[in-house]
């Protein structure tokens, strides 16, 4: 394509090589013609649509098939947006744009020009981003002109055009494209082009402070449309409109004589309100907009300035003509002669900042921006203003046109006279022409507007209306229908716009250089098609289209990718491997399925079996007689399970009439014979199950005759199934099956079956009360429209065990409601769909099933090398994306057997090195993933690798083999993850990383000569979000299930792979968390969040022999801004995070500077642990942070024992079974305390109750702690619930805690800040041995094997030299007879050893070692305040010599200053009494060296450190000695003191904490919803003889107890959540029936509690199915009831649920937390909040 060329200097021909010196005005010259000729072509359509005066018939057919609606048929005339000539790529700080120009911009200058051009993204009110331009042409220009262009071009075609002309007229020129054109967002249209330029206004003003008197508008063509649209609203210095248009009904009708409330483009109706001058440019010969439409314009501006009518020109060629440069040179130029006196003559200013335009004395010359001096600007007739005669002939590619005729302004020829009356005939001539034209016009419309109606008739009966938005709509694609051709290679290229009509097979399908395949669809989605081949590969403008965002694909489209591993004869493509989609360097694949809701969360639980009885199953042979289940109508439960045997006996015959006759109406009884019924059958016994269960068979029953029923008693024949089949030849053909279907009250659909036969000689008879193929599961979201019968789903676990997963395939449900879908079959497993204690156990139900599927074919064995590991094949097909793609978009896709085990890069979905994505990368739409189920793949899910930016969103990831989310080298940064899902995430091959201990161990191939991996430090951290660098953003995600991990963040300290040396530096671990916000783990074997380590970043050596990418210690995330360790910290912030049922960790954070906040733990063996930056020295002092947080330790969910669980016990607050993390003997915690220091406040804590087998404690301790602790573990304002029986441990010898000796055991401590625990403000809790913190006024706690105690504690970090392997014992003077020996951190064999004790302040003690005194000792004072103080006496041999030095240690700079050495005193009460001088005593009788610790500058926050730096003590010691230093025999009794409390105890507080806990009572993966926490206890009288009198309601923790027996009644407004209305009633009467039919509001939630024995239940019980219940209850027996019932409309709400309780069967206390303000309730829909996932999910992408 040729474009407009300027140049400022020498022009070089192109086509011959050759330099030859060009003006500039040439350069012009060939720049418009060029561009000209583009325009011309492009706009070839639209004239010719446009033009209604030259008309013909098919034109008009074409323009009534548009949309019927005028306004919309100019949009879609007006705009024809050429494919961008350019791209805009953001730098890192995302301020600066640089401009990309194709070749088909056509630049023609050089990089110096290209300088002066500034780009940028702006944002308009309708919420599309444009691309605007500034050019810089003159650094002398007054004038800067906002160029609006014509409808075919974009910025990068127009960049030359704009240098040449500012450069010639001497302004700078700003620009911008409209929505949908080059990188601008959206599509075009009227209204976005107001906003377009608006919002271009907006930016000239405000980013470059240009005034309005400083801004000429200027538009071409349709640029005159936001043109004077902003000059009707703005004044500017001047307007220019170039080859304007008055409406779009007037290009399209030139008759039209008035606007139309259709009318587009309305001009003619704006001009009259721009008060600014107006100069109109238009050729005579416009064949596109006629000249008219600028004359009539001129006519109604308000000040119009000397126009410039271009003889001969037409719509593309203006700038051809000498005289528009001119013109605007004398525009310009003329500007600095305007005063303002003329100025204030001639327009009236309407901004408070005026400007001044100068005028001309000349009376025959009017100023170039003023208008004709006639006030009232009356033309005389025939008048044609401002005509200029060309100064050079046009280009002679077309000889000039005859003058054309006018009727409204005739063209006057000043060269040529004639009379009045040839004027008069040929303007007769011209009338009669028009009529005639206008005749064939109206004809043309009739006859169009007919066939439009049949057209439209007829579409829409087939309901296949065209839709430009897609993409099989195109007109100028072609039907292809290339059929079977397993062998060819096919390769579509330019010119092949092809739409794929059926289904076909090739070997390989390439899509290149402008070619392009559509698959077809049709209304009614019949139009399914596949498509086979082993490689689909699309690069170099190639595109493969399958709907669109806005017209989804509704058939089903397949696309199967086949081979075979080793299938040799098909080669590999180099960068893409075998069997993929590969989309490279100028691809576009858009692949678009229906939109459905990709997951959900379940509502109601869904219990084994689908039953909350859990079901009942049996079969046995031989079980002679009548075989018998009785069960409850209203919960499945089997309640009688007998055998009968009617053949021998008639005593069994008489207690079976005894047990019909006595069951109450309504009970189920199923009946199957084994061997032999009849010979003892008895004739009552015959009639009572005649008349009780309405059998017709009983009388007719023979001897080993199979027979089965199921009955309602005295429910009639209408309620019995029964069959029978005849006994031959111990053989009865088959069997005897009786089947019927029942309701819960609580509307849940189970089956009876009873069944009876003989089979090769044997009796078999049996029975199942089950729910198969009933279940239906409640959901959040209304997924009816879009779940069919036919997918598959899949139900996370809501156990330990991940393989508690499950899949099923839907079932037709006519009766269910839009949140409800049925399954085929039935669960093996419990799946909660409920919040429990607090937390959000929801199940989550995804989606598996989308329209389009693209899988890899496998074979149905294994073979290959990975058949070592795996007994499938694992060769599936890939999708990989490379860098610089066209466009990559992909929506409610499903991908299924993807991804290659053994290839490295080969996964389901791989964007590979693409960079930016998004805009920054220049990406108008950025790129995104959405609505993607990817399953049943071979390796990983998803691979984002050296990409940045790009959206994953609302995509299910569910059984791969390694990572399933992965981020691949470390350097990936912005992405956002957002609502996606990922289960069952199972160990794989590639790394080390995706590896179980099995699989580590037999992976060598890349480790160094023989070594063998440690799977506990080298692999096991399987993940399903893979996470290698901070700065990356998730949203509202799932991570439901990894054989390791469910988010783990991991750190890079270089980019790896193949990324490798490209990045030597991550910063990884400096750089600051991106937005995570509102994520849920569970069912992960490791943790559900980590953060912690890092992967090897070297190949294997004989230095370290362990494999490239293997795990890493070291790692300690640190985030600062900028990730300059120099610049402040920047706090690391987890919100809202939901953690259950992880098998060893709910999170565990290494790292500095982390926040926790409005999260619930539940159900792990340890909720949360952290862990600090680094011990002191490495760690400049940093804190963590856990607020407003609930911990659970064993919920109400316990699970199901089975599906790879490993452990079953009692447990809970209930002491039931339940299914258990690590071990039945696990010491489980709520929050654990590692090192320190962290801040643990306003959270609560719930049903941690110890076992006789296992310390289950709020908070704890990290078992077999060797590191270092700190007091600054401050606790404060906890709520403890009374289901907490223990709140802190610090452990005790045995199991799990082996000898419970290491350092760090022994100096567990933490500081309870406000006595919320322990009762003692300000106090510190203990290890009850360690007397280094103690006093007599500490107060023992021995079921916490711990110590209360008030005081002042500080660290001792201790480092030796020259001494390795010594224990070091510390004893206090005051109790010396109780030293603490440390074995120090570095206890092995190392040079080096440190200690960290813990000691109280204004102390002293003595420090002794187990073998030689070190030579060099370093005290260093961590955590002490200024002038806090120790006194140590170190053991050293009598003949020992000192220097001893103090210095502050600057860590940041690794400086020492302050370095002061130590003077001597002779006595220990002299140095006592110069504590603030550094001296030391050495007292040789005993061997101790005396010198205080004192700290003498203040500290910062959470540093271990002063401000200054550490204060350090450092002792060199000389001794010729070789004793063993331990001086305790020889010290005790001189220094032992009397012990005393530095600080006194505090009272106990007996004050109720009214600010203590979580404010929040639910935590919820939905925290926009609210909801009601309510408890109902009701207590049988058997339970009030047994001690409990307790009967109670309580609503949000408000308990409302009531005394008397009865009933209790309390109603809650389900949209607000306040209680109504309470009532008491002694029994079931008519008040109480009258209250419950008037007294309760609609859209109210009743609860109901008893107390004793409630009289009259059965009464009560029609009654509650107007609150919901499915049925009317059987209540006889019931000695208790709990009912959560609604008042309202149908659908009955999920949570609706009736209890009852008889005999031993208590009750209990039972919890609902109850949703609020759902619409559903009918609720009014609250006001508009914006939700804080989508806030974060706009911040995050900018969109």
């Amino acid at each position: 394509m040729n474009r407009a060329r300027y140049h400022s200097g020498p022009y070089v021909d192109r086509t011959d090589g050759r330099r030859k010196e060009t003006s500039v005005s040439d350069c012009l010259d060939r720049t418009t013609r060029r561009l000209a000729n583009k325009k011309r072509s492009d706009v070839q359509t639209v004239s010719s649509a446009l033009r209604m005066n030259h008309l013909s018939f098919s034109e008009l057919c074409c323009l009534f098939c548009c949309p019927p609606c005028p306004s919309k048929i100019a949009s879609k005339l007006a705009f024809l947006p050429p494919e961008p000539t350019y791209s805009l790529m953001c730098d890192d700080s995302g301020s600066r744009w640089t401009l990309h120009l194709s070749e088909r911009a056509d630049w023609q200058y050089s990089a110096r020009e290209k300088d002066a051009i500034e780009c940028f993204m702006t944002r308009t009110s309708r919420g599309n981003r444009i691309a605007c331009m500034f050019v810089r042409c003159s650094t002398t220009a007054r004038y800067t002109l906002l160029f609006s262009h014509g409808n075919a071009v974009d910025l990068g075609q127009m960049s030359s055009f704009y240098i040449g002309l500012g450069s010639r007229i001497n302004c700078n020129v700003f620009s911008y494209d409209y929505s949908g054109y080059g990188a601008s967002s959206g599509k075009p249209s009227e209204k976005n082009l107001y906003a377009d330029v608006d919002a271009a206004w907006q930016a000239l003003r405000s980013r470059y402070g240009i005034r309005p008197e400083n801004v000429i508008v200027y538009g071409q063509s349709i640029g005159t449309v936001p043109s004077v649209d902003l000059a009707s609203r703005y004044e500017s210095a001047a307007v220019v409109l170039h080859s304007p248009l008055t409406s779009g009904m007037r290009v399209a009708f030139p008759d039209t004589k008035k606007t139309y409330c259709f009318d587009a483009f309305p001009n003619i109706d704006k001009i009259s309100k721009v008060t600014s001058p107006v100069l109109v440019i238009h050729g005579t010969e416009d064949e596109v907009i006629d000249f008219s439409h600028g004359l009539a314009l001129y006519e109604r501006c308000q000040h119009p300035v000397e126009p410039l009518w271009v003889e001969g020109a037409g719509h593309n060629d203006v700038e051809l003509y000498g005289q528009y440069l001119e013109r605007l040179k004398q525009f310009g130029c003329a500007e600095s002669e305007w005063t303002e006196p003329e100025r204030s003559r001639t327009v009236s200013a309407t901004v408070e900042d005026t400007y001044t335009m100068p005028t001309s004395d000349d009376p025959s010359h009017f100023p170039v921006f003023v208008a004709p001096p006639h006030g009232n600007h009356q033309r005389s007739p025939g008048y044609v203003p401002g005509r200029v005669a060309p100064v050079r002939s046009p280009p002679p590619a077309k000889a000039p046109p005859p003058p054309p005729i006018k009727p409204h302004c005739p063209r006057l020829d000043r060269q040529a006279t004639s009379s009045r009356s040839e004027e008069n005939q040929r303007r007769g001539h011209a009338q009669n022409l028009q009529q005639r034209k206008n005749t064939l016009i109206c004809f043309g419309v009739s006859v169009g507007a007919f066939f439009f109606t049949l057209i439209l008739v007829f579409s829409l009966s087939r309901r296949d209306v065209l839709d430009e938005n897609c993409p099989d709509h195109n007109p100028s694609l072609s039907s292809w229908n290339p059929g079977h051709k397993p062998e060819k290679d096919v390769v579509v290229r330019r010119g092949n716009l092809l739409r794929l009509e059926s289904s076909a097979t090739f070997h390989s399908l390439t899509i290149q250089s402008g070619g392009r395949v559509v698959f077809a669809d049709n209304a009614d989605g019949s139009k399914n098609l596949t498509l086979r081949t082993h490689y689909l590969l699309i690069e170099d403008g190639g595109a493969l289209h399958i709907g669109a965002p806005k017209c989804r694909y509704r058939s089903r489209a397949t696309i199967a990718l086949v081979g075979r591993s080793d299938n040799k004869a098909l080669p590999e493509v180099p960068g893409l491997g075998r069997k993929f989609i590969g989309v490279k360097s100028g691809g576009t694949m858009e692949l678009h399925g229906t939109e459905r809701v990709s997951w959900s969360l379940l509502t109601r639980s869904i219990p084994v079996n689908g039953l909350s009885t859990g079901g009942h199953a049996f079969q046995r042979n031989f079980s002679r007689g009548i075989n018998l289940r009785v069960v409850d109508q209203d919960t499945s439960a089997v309640l009688t399970h007998e055998r009968y045997d009617t053949h021998d006996s008639y005593n069994d015959s008489q207690r079976l009439t005894q047990l019909l006759r006595s069951l109450p109406a309504g009970r189920i009884v199923a009946l199957a014979v084994g061997d032999s019924a009849v010979k003892s059958l008895m004739p009552e016994t015959k009639n009572a199950i005649k008349e009780k269960l309405g059998s017709s068979f009983v009388y007719d029953l023979q001897y080993r005759q199979a027979w089965a029923l199921v009955s309602v008693v005295d429910g009639g024949n209408a309620s019995c199934t029964e069959d029978v089949r005849e006994h031959e030849n111990h053989d009865t053909g088959g069997r005897a099956l009786a089947r019927r279907n029942f309701t819960t009250v609580d509307g849940v659909d189970f089956s009876v079956t009873a069944y009876s036969e003989w089979k090769n000689g044997f009796p078999i008879s049996g029975f199942q009360v089950d729910a198969v193929d009933q279940v239906v599961l409640n959901l959040q979201d209304e997924v009816q429209k879009t779940w069919k019968p036919g997918d598959r789903i899949v139900v996370a676990s809501t156990d330990y065990s991940m393989h508690q997963a499950e899949e099923f395939t839907l079932l037709s449900c006519p009766q269910c409601t839009s949140r409800q879908v049925r399954i085929q079959g039935k669960p093996q497993y419990n799946h909660i769909g409920e919040i429990v204690d607090g937390v959000d156990m929801r199940a989550e139900v995804a989606l598996l099933s989308r329209n389009i599927l693209i899988y890899g074919e496998m074979e149905d064995s294994c073979y290959g090398n990975m058949c070592q590991f795996y007994n499938h094949d694992t060769f599936g097909g890939h999708i990989k994306v490379l860098g610089n793609f066209s466009s990559v978009h992909l929506s409610h896709v499903e991908l299924k057997n993807m991804g290659q085990q053994e290839e490295k890069g080969s996964y389901p979905l791989h964007f590979h090195m693409c960079g930016d994505v998004d805009q920054k990368g220049g990406y108008s739409e950025p790129t995104y993933v959405d609505g993607l189920s990817i399953h049943h793949s071979f390796s990983r899910c998803l691979s984002i690798h050296a990409t940045n930016g790009l959206l994953v969103k609302d995509t299910v990831g569910y059984n791969t083999l390694g990572h399933c989310f992965f981020l691949e080298d470390g350097i990936e940064q912005r992405n956002t993850f957002y609502h996606n899902l990922g289960l069952l995430t199972r160990p794989g091959t590639l790394l080390p990383t995706d590896r179980n201990e099995t699989l580590c161990t037999s992976i060598k191939d890349k480790v160094y000569k023989g070594y063998t991996p440690s799977p506990s430090t080298d692999c096991k951290a399987v993940s399903t979000f893979w996470i290698a660098n901070p700065n990356n953003n998730l949203i509202s995600n799932a991570a439901a299930g990894s054989q390791d991990a469910g988010i783990w963040f991991v750190f890079h300290s270089s980019s790896t792979g193949d990324s490798h040396g490209l990045v030597p530096e991550t910063k990884a671990e400096l750089t600051p968390l991106g937005i995570f916000y509102n994520n849920r783990v569970h069912s992960n074997f490791k943790a559900g969040l980590f953060i912690d380590k890092r992967v090897k970043t070297t190949n294997a050596s004989a230095a370290d022999p362990r494999e490239y990418l293997c795990l890493d210690n070291g790692a300690r995330f640190r985030p600062h801004q900028n990730a300059d360790p120099t610049r402040p910290r920047v706090a690391a912030v987890i919100d809202t995070l939901i953690s259950f049922k992880n098998n060893d960790l709910g999170a565990w954070i290494r790292g500095g500077d982390v926040i926790i906040q409005n999260s619930g733990f539940a159900d792990n063996g340890v909720g949360l642990s952290f862990a600090s930056d680094g011990s002191y020295p490495k760690d400049e002092g940093s804190s963590q942070e856990v607020t407003q947080s609930l911990f659970v330790g064993e919920s109400r969910n316990r699970g199901t024992n089975g599906g790879q669980n490993k452990y079953w016990g009692p447990g809970g607050a209930d002491g039931k079974m339940r299914t258990l993390p690590r071990n039945r003997t696990f010491p489980i915690r709520g929050f654990q305390i590692y090192d320190g220091p962290v801040r643990l406040t306003q959270s609560t804590f719930r049903q941690f109750t110890p076992t006789p087998e296992r310390y289950t404690s709020a908070v704890g301790f990290s078992l077999k702690n060797t590191w270092q602790l700190t007091p600054r573990n401050n606790l404060s304002q906890l709520s403890f619930h009374s289901t907490v029986g223990l709140k802190t441990f610090f452990g005790h010898p045995g199991q799990w805690f082996e000898d419970n000796d290491l350092d760090g055991d022994k100096n567990s401590i933490f500081h309870d800040v406000d006595g919320s625990i322990t009762g003692y403000r300000d106090t510190y809790v203990g290890r009850a041995d360690n007397y280094l913190i103690q006093h007599p006024g500490c107060v023992n706690v021995s079921q916490w094997n711990g110590v209360i105690c008030s005081g002042r504690y500080s660290q001792v970090y201790i480092q030796t030299q020259g001494a390795p392997n010594l224990n070091l014992s510390i004893s206090r003077d005051e109790y010396p007879d109780a030293p603490l020996v440390l074995r120090g951190i570095n206890s092995q064999a190392a040079v080096s050893q440190q200690y960290q004790p813990i000691l109280m302040m204004s102390k002293s003690y003595t420090l002794h070692w187990s073998g030689p005194a070190p030579r060099e000792v370093v005290l260093s004072l961590i955590n002490f305040n200024k002038d806090d103080w120790v006194l140590v006496g170190l053991c050293y041999p009598s003949d020992t010599t000192f220097q001893i030095m103090a210095d502050i240690n600057d860590r940041q700079s690794n400086t020492f200053d302050d370095i002061t050495d130590y003077g001597t005193v002779s006595s220990l009460a002299e140095l006592e009494k110069k504590q603030q001088e550094r001296k030391y005593f050495f007292d040789r009788t005993y061997g101790l060296l005396w010198l205080y610790l004192r700290a003498r500058h203040g500290r910062d926050g959470h540093s271990y450190c002063s401000v200054k730096g550490c204060e350090r003590v450092k002792v060199l010691a000389t001794t010729s000695t070789k004793q063993i230093c331990n001086c305790t025999a020889k010290a005790y009794p001189k220094y032992s003191k009397t012990p005393s409390a530095v600080v006194p105890m505090p009272a106990l507080s007996t004050l109720i904490c009214k600010d203590c806990g979580a404010k929040q009572r639910v935590f919820s993966s939905e925290p926009w919803t609210s909801y009601l926490q309510t408890q109902v206890k009701s207590v049988s009288s058997k339970e009030q003889q047994s001690g409990d009198n307790s009967a109670f309601i309580s609503v949000d923790e408000v308990i409302m107890s009531f005394s008397q027996p009865g009933y209790f009644l309390v109603s809650v407004d389900s949209c607000s959540g306040k209680v109504t209305g309470k009532a008491e009633f002694a029994r079931m009467d008519a008040k109480m029936e009258q209250y419950l039919k008037t007294k309760i509001p609609k859209r109210s939630i009743l609860l109901m509690a008893t107390r004793g024995q409630p009289e009259n239940l059965v009464d009560l019980a029609p009654h509650l199915v107007s609150f919901g219940m499915a049925k009317t209850a059987d209540l006889h027996s019931k000695e208790s009831v709990a009912l959560w019932g609604f008042q309202g409309s149908p659908p009955r709400p999920s949570w609706v649920s009736l209890q009852a309780g008889n005999g031993d069967d208590f009750l209990g206390l039972q919890e609902r937390y109850i949703p609020l303000g759902l619409e559903a309730y009918g609720c009014a829909p609250p006001a508009v909040q914006p939700r804080k996932d989508l806030e974060l999910l706009k911040k995050a992408t900018g969109l």
